[in-house]
């Protein structure tokens, strides 16, 4: 099988601008994406760049108010960092089993954008930006303005993704939850991430996102200013019903085969209402 192993990241960068390469750090989802018939080499539709070795790519560092993760970097490494919130830290430790952590990257989970992806959700809440990175330039965006749809992303043919960063912002209350049909090797069902900051009974951040229950992870800022700005005891039955019904048009899951729109759409909204009562 043919492939490219750059040197270091400004060979990838003049490789990336020379032709349709398709980056590749673990692999754990192109090799089973892209894998054929037994003992047959797997079916790229562009040559592989193998950038896992690339230490410009790798690493956790803080810079002024950012966290940044560098896109390489293994999912083992994001989950035993106590730089890192807990709330990604914890989303993580979730995702497949301890080999696949050790070989899985950041970048990749991002890059893959499958509305399954286990880091989307927490990195919504955390208002991460994707930066990306080609011979030419240097582009920075949201990452909900970089997942598109399934498999689908802002990235330009030319570039890699170089770093996610983040500030961590300051909260009280954070909750995460996967369902899946079992602890370990289970791709989501659905999946929630929250995070909250109350002050003298009122709320002052509140920012929640949905995995696997739309063509993107779902966050709706319109409804979460709704919240904030509430004392704790403005929530009660009739507050959070309301709240569970404006997200009720922004939910559109589908039915496959690890489960079905209406349970992904209930447990979707109860995992809301669980969240807001424990503020």
């Amino acid at each position: 099988m043919e492939g490219v192993v750059p040197g270091n990241l400004d060979e990838a960068l003049s490789l990336m601008s020379s032709k349709k390469y398709i980056p590749v750090a673990g692999g754990t989802d192109l090799m089973v994406r892209y894998k054929r018939w037994k003992n047959l080499v797997p079916s790229f539709p562009a040559v592989p760049l193998f950038i896992s070795n690339l230490r410009e790519l790798r690493g956790i560092y803080k810079k002024e108010d950012f966290v940044i993760i560098r896109a390489a970097t293994p999912l083992s490494e994001i989950e035993a960092n106590e730089e890192i919130p807990a709330i990604l830290r914890e989303a993580v430790s979730l995702m497949a089993a301890p080999g696949i952590r050790n070989m899985g990257t950041i970048g990749g989970n991002i890059g893959n954008a499958s509305p399954a992806g286990d880091t989307l959700p927490p990195l919504y809440v955390l208002d991460a930006d994707v930066v990306l990175l080609s011979e030419k330039e240097e582009r920075v965006m949201k990452i909900y303005e970089f997942i598109k749809g399934p498999g689908k992303t802002a990235r330009k043919d030319d570039e890699i993704i170089y770093e996610i960063k983040f500030k961590v912002p300051e909260i009280t209350h954070y909750y995460y939850r996967k369902v899946g049909t079992r602890k370990a090797n289970a791709l989501s069902k659905l999946s929630f991430a929250g995070i909250a900051k109350v002050e003298k009974d009122v709320i002052k951040d509140f920012r929640i996102a949905f995995g696997a229950v739309a063509p993107t992870p779902v966050r709706v800022m319109e409804i979460e200013k709704k919240v904030i700005g509430n004392k704790i005891k403005n929530l009660d039955k009739s507050f959070i019903e309301n709240i569970k019904k404006e997200f009720e048009n922004h939910i559109k899951p589908i039915d496959d085969q690890r489960s079905t729109q209406y349970y992904r759409k209930k447990v979707s909204l109860r995992l809301l209402e669980v969240f807001l009562r424990s503020l």
